[in-house]
């Protein structure tokens, strides 16, 4: 599949143009003060590669959500596992 980039487009953007056009966007506004030389860089944990056998039900579920539905199945098994791993509270009697 072949990109819509108009890479020399791209190449011939001077950093001035770049710059002020970070400055006319307002998505940016609330970033542009952010004191970044102190950002933590963080590498995410490669995922690892299994075979699981599930209900085709489930399975078309999360496929109908659309792309990244691997990733939204390992979110929810994240979740039950925080769960279940939280201590748990005494009922009061």
């Amino acid at each position: 599949m072949k990109g819509s980039t108009d890479w020399d487009r791209v190449r011939k953007t001077t950093d001035e143009e770049i710059e002020a056009s970070i400055a006319d966007d307002p998505d940016w506004a609330d970033l542009k003060d952010i004191d970044w030389s102190k950002a933590d860089l963080t590498i995410p944990v490669p995922k690892q590669a299994i075979s699981i056998r599930l209900d085709a039900d489930v399975l078309d579920y999360f496929r109908r959500q659309g792309t990244g539905y691997q990733r939204r199945i390992n979110a929810v098994l994240r979740s039950y596992m925080e769960q279940k791993s939280r201590p748990r509270r005494k009922k009061r009697a």
